[in-house]
């Protein structure tokens, strides 16, 4: 019988089947990188908060937590918007500013109505994310130098608004803004329910909408997303737009609750909602991640910051050091299970 090169199967040279699929180990620890990327900063969070629990009698109560959800509220929201930026492959230094100057703004035109508090921060700070957009997408600057400027810019339009500080805008009593900001209990005013509806809604976009797709194609890789026909500049711009927007509005809620605009909130605020999302998973090159693991950052760093607090013995200053090594060991994490998964 004569065999021929028909009879022989693809790619094999001596009539045995090739491998078509992984080693079984392989793809079983790939898996485990995965779900240890995606998942670890959960597992970390509830044994510290049970750790917590039974260390501190005063963690678990019920003055406690409220206290730290309304505080994780707004760092939440501002965190949401830095998501889609950084899984676009892209960063956003200019939230904390905007943060405070939404806050100021809101407080402002509380004294206008009701419409012109809610409108104008959104407006102002929705405006500088579309420049921020327009100048990465459009001009190619380097994310980090433009939201470098336009947190310098920001914060001198709020240092004039306020006159360096010494004015002090009050939240008008007869506006919405007044009734969020009134009492301390998890009622529906609290801001709480408002970042949980946010962040449901930002999950939706980014897992079951088109432009969720897009977000991630660029982050992923821009040359390829934009040879598939993805509009990767006006995916940059609306990216840096929703961060405006998202850190405008929680400048307004935090306004709402504190009564007035504070000029000197947010300082530092951007590394802390860029933190947040890298423990929550979401890779600073770009292209994975997801606004639970967000969530889960801001609350695993509040819970470390309440914990140093309860101890009571350590300075403020150690909530910081705490936060910055808590930090460099996640990214040494991802990077170790990032190249682990391309090996695998």
């Amino acid at each position: 019988m004569t065999v021929t090169k028909a009879d022989v199967p693809v790619g094999t040279t001596d009539g045995t089947p090739r491998e078509t699929s992984r080693p079984e180990g392989s793809a079983r620890a790939e898996r485990l990188s995965a779900v240890v990327q995606r998942h670890g900063a959960t597992a970390v969070l509830v044994v510290v908060s049970l750790l917590a629990s039974l260390g501190f009698d005063s963690f678990a109560t019920a003055d406690n937590l409220t206290n730290m959800a309304t505080g994780s509220a707004f760092l939440a929201i501002v965190a949401l918007g830095m998501t889609f930026v950084i899984i676009a492959g892209g960063i956003d230094l200019s939230v904390g500013s905007l943060f405070a100057l939404g806050g100021v703004l809101a407080a402002w035109g509380s004294r206008h109505g009701t419409l012109v508090a809610l409108v104008l921060p959104l407006a102002v700070c929705g405006l500088i994310g579309v420049v921020d957009g327009l100048l990465v997408a459009r001009c190619r600057l380097a994310p980090f130098i433009v939201s470098l400027a336009a947190m310098l810019g920001a914060r001198g339009l709020l240092l004039a608004l306020t006159d360096e500080g010494a004015d002090t805008y009050l939240i008008g009593k007869d506006t919405v803004l007044a009734a969020l900001g009134q009492g301390t209990t998890l009622g529906l005013g609290n801001p709480v329910w408002i970042t949980l509806a946010l962040f449901a809604a930002g999950a939706l976009t980014l897992r079951r909408t088109r432009f969720g797709q897009h977000v991630y194609a660029v982050g992923g890789n821009e040359d390829a997303a934009a040879l598939m026909g993805v509009p990767v500049v006006r995916t940059k711009i609306l990216v840096y737009t929703l961060s405006g927007l998202l850190a405008g509005l929680a400048g307004a809620l935090d306004a709402a609750w504190l009564a007035s605009g504070v000029t000197i909130l947010g300082s530092g605020m951007e590394l802390e909602a860029i933190s947040a999302v890298v423990i929550g998973g979401t890779l600073l090159t770009g292209g994975l991640g997801r606004v639970s693991g967000s969530l889960v950052g801001v609350l695993l760093l509040k819970v470390i910051q309440n914990v140093i607090n309860q101890i009571g013995s350590l300075d403020s200053a150690y909530q910081q050091v705490v936060s910055g090594a808590f930090l460099a060991l996640v990214v040494i994490a991802q990077t170790w299970l990032g190249r682990r998964r391309r090996l695998t």
